[in-house]
């Protein structure tokens, strides 16, 4: 499985999956002729959307013997997550039961995230004939999450995986019964269909919009914060800023470039430890700095967070 650093192709979009057809082909079972024609009947599952856990992998590796299991690692705290698992969740279901998908909180289950190697969330990795891939790591756009699952599903024709799923007592006028999601507040679509195009830009700016008209909007806030953080780590390398950081250790916007990428890894003990440990030393410009960036991380990981919390009251210690 390969490791995807959180670099700039990793965050707009997919790696190219056609090396692992190959290597799935070297592992796949042979194969009758005429058989890879032939489909099962279809499994049955409650949803096409499904929690798994470190309990519950094996019935989806056996699932994944029929079609692929997509597989989002996310995490509560995690911004990025909450931009990219809604435009899983719609791929997935337009493709009506060609794929299913598994989300993973990886607080929860560490096993599964090992097994994907995620060193950053979001990750995606698929569960195909029972062999984990990990295929990209952050939030992109949608039409790239439907390139990368076009390419799945071609590496599992491949391999002879090329049955379907139904959902257990779903009909079409259960489906047109279903609610309409509530739309959003039209700076706040005109934001989230930028960020679907990866123009970060005009999302941030469209979000400024938001806050500007109302101050109080927490969700535009929060939202901003996420794609802000998304723009700083794009195209970083953490062994580059890790470095820098450590032959400059008094430098403020080394230790930010850090601390950034500790928040998009799951590190989020680690990046406001190094901040609030920074902020004495520094002098009134560079604490005015760390405390504005520390406001905005605390909005990337949200204010309920008991790290957030914690990090908070250290910060109005330091200040007051």
């Amino acid at each position: 499985m390969s490791e995807t650093p959180l670099e700039g192709a990793a965050i707009r979009g997919a790696v190219d999956l056609s090396s692992l057809a190959n290597r799935g082909a070297q592992h796949a079972p042979q194969k009758a002729p005429g058989q890879g024609q032939q489909q099962a009947a279809p499994a049955t599952v409650e949803s096409l959307v499904l929690d798994g856990t470190d309990q519950t992998v094996e019935s989806f590796v056996e699932l994944s013997m029929q079609v692929p299991v997509l597989v989002d690692l996310w995490a509560e705290w995690c911004g990025p997550c909450k931009q990219l698992t809604p435009v899983l969740e719609k791929v997935v279901t337009d493709l009506g039961g060609k794929v299913v998908l598994m989300k993973v909180d990886v607080d929860a289950n560490p096993q599964l995230a090992q097994v994907f190697q995620a060193q950053s969330i979001p990750t995606v990795g698929v569960l195909l004939g029972g062999r984990p891939m990990q295929v990209f790591q952050g939030a992109v756009p949608e039409a790239q999450v439907r390139e990368v699952l076009e390419q799945v599903l071609q590496i599992a024709a491949q391999n002879g995986i090329t049955g379907s799923v139904t959902v257990s007592g779903a009909t079409q006028n259960d489906e047109a019964a279903e609610p309409e999601p509530e739309p959003l507040p039209p700076l706040h679509q005109e934001a989230h269909d930028a960020v679907e195009r990866g123009d970060f830009e005009t999302a941030i700016a469209a979000y400024d919009k938001a806050i500007a008209q109302n101050p109080n909007d927490s969700d535009a806030r929060a939202a901003r914060a996420q794609v802000r953080l998304l723009v700083r780590v794009n195209g970083a390398s953490l062994d580059e800023v890790r470095q820098a950081a450590a032959s400059e250790p008094n430098s403020v916007e080394a230790q930010l470039a850090v601390a950034d990428l500790d928040i998009s890894g799951g590190h989020i003990d680690d990046a406001f430890d190094r901040l609030l440990t920074l902020f004495p030393t520094l002098d009134d410009d560079g604490k005015n700095t760390v405390r504005e960036r520390l406001l905005e991380l605390f909005e990337v990981v949200g204010s309920a967070d008991t790290r957030v919390t914690k990090a908070r009251a250290r910060l109005s210690g330091l200040l007051f």
